[in-house]
């Protein structure tokens, strides 16, 4: 199963990606250091991260699944550094 799947921080900050395994432990591939200076040193001792499967597919492409995900970084906004912690595609506020 190919998913789509948006982790959502406890500041509220979102992060859209793709998983083209369906693991349960996959996170994504955020950029630690942005998220990072979202949060003191006290903030970081005890997190808890939200993450939710926006689509799934057990046929689609590699490429339909990219497409999807940009389709849900776009809808959500999740480029926008005010939302989210996606860097691509660049935001155009």
């Amino acid at each position: 199963m190919k998913v789509i799947y948006k982790i959502t921080y406890p500041n509220g900050k979102i992060y859209v990606g793709q998983d083209l395994t369906d693991s349960i432990n996959y996170f994504g591939s955020a950029n630690s250091d942005l998220i990072a200076k979202d949060f003191t040193r006290e903030q970081r001792r005890d997190i808890t991260i939200r993450k939710e499967i926006l689509w799934g597919s057990e046929f689609a492409s590699d490429t339909e699944v990219t497409k999807k995900e940009i389709e849900f970084i776009q809808e959500l906004r999740s480029n926008d550094p005010a939302i989210g912690y996606n860097q691509w595609p660049k935001f155009k506020g």
